[in-house]
């Protein structure tokens, strides 16, 4: 195997990481705060709403568009780091 090769095959496997990484938190934050921790986190109110209702409306939104400009940010490192970038 190539240099070329070795190093292609090296950044697909971070960026694979990395999107692992991200999206187990979105299920975490949208299927376990939306709805297995629900009632739990109804106890607590943010804007008027009950937290766990929150989540399951807006609060995996926010948080799926968090981590949209995350994967960017970690992209672009991962470009310069292996010299994919322009």
């Amino acid at each position: 195997m190539s240099e070329k090769q070795k190093k292609a095959t090296a950044y697909w496997k971070e960026n694979l990481r990395y999107l692992i990484i991200l999206l187990t938190i979105w299920f975490a934050v949208s299927y376990g705060a939306g709805i297995l921790f629900r009632e739990a986190l109804n106890e607590f109110r943010l804007g008027g709403f009950k937290l766990g209702f929150w989540f399951a409306q807006q609060g995996s939104i926010y948080v799926f568009v968090v981590l949209i400009f995350v994967y960017v940010r970690l992209m672009n490192k991962l470009d310069k780091k292996y010299g994919y970038d322009e």
